[in-house]
This record gives structure tokens, C-alpha cells and sequence, in this order.
């Protein structure tokens, strides 16, 4: 049997659409894709208000388009900017003669941890453990009938502003749609693209957006600190158009074909503008505009994983999305440098769909498609009892 799932995802500069289409056997068709340019959000808040409805239509009626249907449903994602992410660690002592840990066991440490974040802000949107312990052993994901005194578990909840979800669920209905439920946009790409083994070591996913760059850093099953960083690919951009007296697009395209490092052949930028008339950047007249705004950032997030106080170990993986440095040749490795570690591309997860502007978006379809098979599971032991517990 197969249905069909639409979901959104609200960039800092494109709005995306996705259709997909997915079987009892988890296999998953992508029948369609839209995206609309508009001016995103900063602080919290749509730079314009105006202009989210027609980007927002836009995007889904490309994705229909595509797939030759129309959707009413559509599942929503939650950026960054928009949510929050707080850890609880909690126990409890376990009972009995022979004390093991129950199924009861965890229910009553979720209960716990989920009475500790009722006074903190926003809507709950994801819960799920970053690690379970039982007395002083190993961490686990799955501690069911291991042996001991005390169960603890570091449990991690996002929570979304309660603007962004009245305000995208009016404007859904406004253009025809019904909102069906709203996911965390950044736990989908850290789940999906970060694997089990990585997150076990804890690891770290950085994905510099057009207006913002979020530092996240994943442990077990999810994000235990997220950092909004309000500097992103834009800024690279203004900064090139400001100094060198050009358009915004002409500045983009620059930015989008810089090369960094020394050792390359790129001397000059060539560009012409709407009037037809060519200009011509020295390299170093380029870098003296672009470079400072490249440096603060990367001295952002080096600052923001400081910060955290989780302290990374020397098999931690570091990864680049988004399209501020992955897209640029060298890039990565000049973040490496910045940050002393190595930095890795996210792996492909979609062969037509392998621009950054979908990344999110199929971290997003990934996380939901999980999310519907783990409300659907009644049976099947100890991975079917943390289905039904955490797919909430």
C-alpha cells in the first residue's frame, strides 16, 4: 500500500516542496520538487511578512505540478531560528529483588524529564534520548532488562516558537492547505545524513544558510546543543556588492565561483550586468571585500562549539551543508583550517535532488516518513517499544 507525503521547508532564502510517495516496505519515490526564492526570516521574524504566501503557494504548486496532483495535507518543518533545543538529564532507581530495566522504567524517566521542560518556552515538536546508562556502564540506546541499580538518560526536546506555528498554519489554510503536523527541520538533517556510529561519538553539523548558519552538535539519537548564528551566505554576498559597487545577483555570482585557497589560477572575476556591460575584479581586490566576512564566520562556529562545553573526541565527525562555503571549491577545507579539525561533505541521499537547496528538505521527508512508520508499529519487541515511545 502506498500514500503520499508532502512536506515544506522554510530556508532562509528559498522556500521547498517535496511530494513523495511511500510503501509499507519504507521504499520512498520523490514524484515532485518546487522551490520559490523570497526574503526569508532573521530574529525571529519574516523579513517580509507580504511576500511568504505567494513563495509558499509557489513552491508546492511546482511540486504538483511535477507529480501530477494536488496535495491538501502538507507536513511542515520548523527552522532553527524558529525553535529551540533543551537537554534533561533524569533517573531513576530501579526495583526488585533481580532489578533490571522495564519498559515502566523509561516511561517514568520520560515523565520525569518531560514535567522538568513544561516551563520552558515554545511548543513541543521532538523528544528523543541522546544516551542511556545504567549505574556507571556504557552508554546505551537500548537499555531494556540490562541489570542494575539506576537508570539515567540525557533526553533532548525541541521546542518550537508558538508564532511560527499559528503563523505557517494560517497562511497553509489561507492558500488551501491544511496544516498536518510541524517537525524540527534541523533534527531531520542530523538524523539523516550524520550516521548511528558517528552520533555515538558525537558529532557536529554546521549549515551556513543564506541569512544564518546553524551549528548543531548530535549525539545518539538527537541534537543536544543547537547554536543560531544571524551571519550566513548573504552577508558574503552584500558585502562583495557593497564594496565593489555591483548588484546583489552579480555579487552572488562572484561569491558562488570564488575558489578558495592560495594555490589556484584564479586571478580576476568577469561579470556583466543587466545593461550588458562587463566588468572586471581582481582577485585581491575581491578577497579584501569577501574574506573578513569569511573569517567571522568561521570564527562564529569555531566559538559556538566552544561554547556548547560538549568536548569532542578525536573520532568526532565535523560536516558542511548548506550553500554559504559547501558549494565553493576548497571551502571545506578552508573551514577545516579554521576550526584545526577535518570537515566532511554530507554523503548524497538523493541522486536528483543533490543541490544544497534540498538537503534540508530531505532530512525533513526523511524525518517524517520514520516518525509516521514508528506511530504505525504495534509490534516487534524492543525497537517497536522506542518506536511507539520516542515517535512522538
Amino acid at each position: 500500500m502506498r500514500s503520499t507525503v508532502t512536506v515544506v521547508e522554510f530556508g532562509t532564502s528559498k522556500i521547498v516542496a517535496l511530494i513523495a510517495e511511500v510503501s509499507t516496505r519504507q521504499r520512498c519515490d520523490i514524484i515532485g520538487a518546487g522551490n520559490a526564492s523570497y526574503d526569508g526570516y532573521s530574529q525571529a521574524h519574516w523579513n517580509n511578512p507580504a511576500q511568504v504566501n505567494e513563495a509558499l503557494q509557489a513552491a508546492i504548486k511546482k511540486a504538483e505540478e511535477q507529480a501530477k496532483i494536488t496535495v491538501k495535507d502538507v507536513y511542515c518543518g520548523v527552522p532553527g531560528q524558529f525553535s529551540k533545543v533543551f537537554t534533561v538529564e533524569s533517573k531513576v532507581e530501579l526495583q526488585g529483588a533481580d532489578p533490571r530495566v522495564t519498559a515502566r522504567d523509561i516511561e517514568t524517566l520520560f515523565d520525569i524529564a518531560d514535567n522538568d521542560v513544561q516551563n520552558f518556552p515554545g511548543l513541543p515538536i521532538h523528544r528523543s534520548p541522546a544516551w542511556f546508562v545504567v549505574d556507571d556502564g556504557k552508554r546505551t540506546l537500548e537499555p531494556l532488562n540490562l541489570h542494575g541499580n539506576e537508570l539515567r538518560a540525557l533526553i533532548s526536546y525541541v521546542k518550537a516558537d508558538q508564532f511560527f506555528i499559528a503563523d505557517v498554519s494560517e497562511r497553509l489554510r489561507g492558500i488551501g492547505k491544511n496544516p498536518f503536523g510541524f517537525f524540527s527541520t534541523p533534527m531531520g538533517s542530523a538524523i539523516l545524513y550524520i550516521s548511528n556510529e558517528e552520533r555515538d561519538r558525537t558529532s557536529v553539523l554546521i549549515d551556513i544558510g543564506y541569512l544564518n548558519t546553524e551549528v548543531m552538535i548530535v549525539q545518539g539519537d538527537t541534537i543536544i546543543h543547537m547554536k543560531v548564528i544571524p551571519l550566513g551566505g548573504g552577508h558574503m554576498s552584500a558585502d562583495l556588492a557593497y564594496g565593489l559597487d555591483i548588484p546583489l545577483d552579480s555579487a552572488e555570482q562572484i561569491k558562488r565561483n570564488f575558489i578558495f585557497g592560495s594555490q589556484n589560477n584564479q586571478k580576476a572575476f568577469e561579470i556583466t550586468g543587466a545593461n550588458g556591460i562587463t566588468q572586471n575584479f581582481e582577485r585581491s581586490e575581491v578577497e579584501s571585500k569577501l574574506m573578513p566576512r569569511v573569517d567571522e564566520i568561521c570564527e562564529a562556529i569555531d566559538q559556538a562549539i566552544k561554547d556548547s562545553g560538549i568536548r569532542l573526541g578525536n573520532w568526532s565527525s565535523i560536516y558542511l551543508t548548506g550553500g554559504g562555503l559547501a558549494i565553493n571549491k576548497g571551502g571545506r577545507e578552508y573551514l577545516s583550517d579554521k576550526l584545526g579539525r577535518p570537515v566532511r561533505e554530507l554523503p548524497r541521499k538523493a541522486v536528483k535532488l543533490s543541490s544544497p537547496i534540498y538537503a534540508s528538505a530531505l532530512g525533513l521527508l526523511d524525518l517524517i516518513i520514520d516518525t509516521r512508520i514508528e506511530a504505525a508499529a504495534t509490534s516487534g519487541g524492543v525497537k517497536a517499544f522506542f518506536r511507539k515511545l520516542l515517535g512522538g
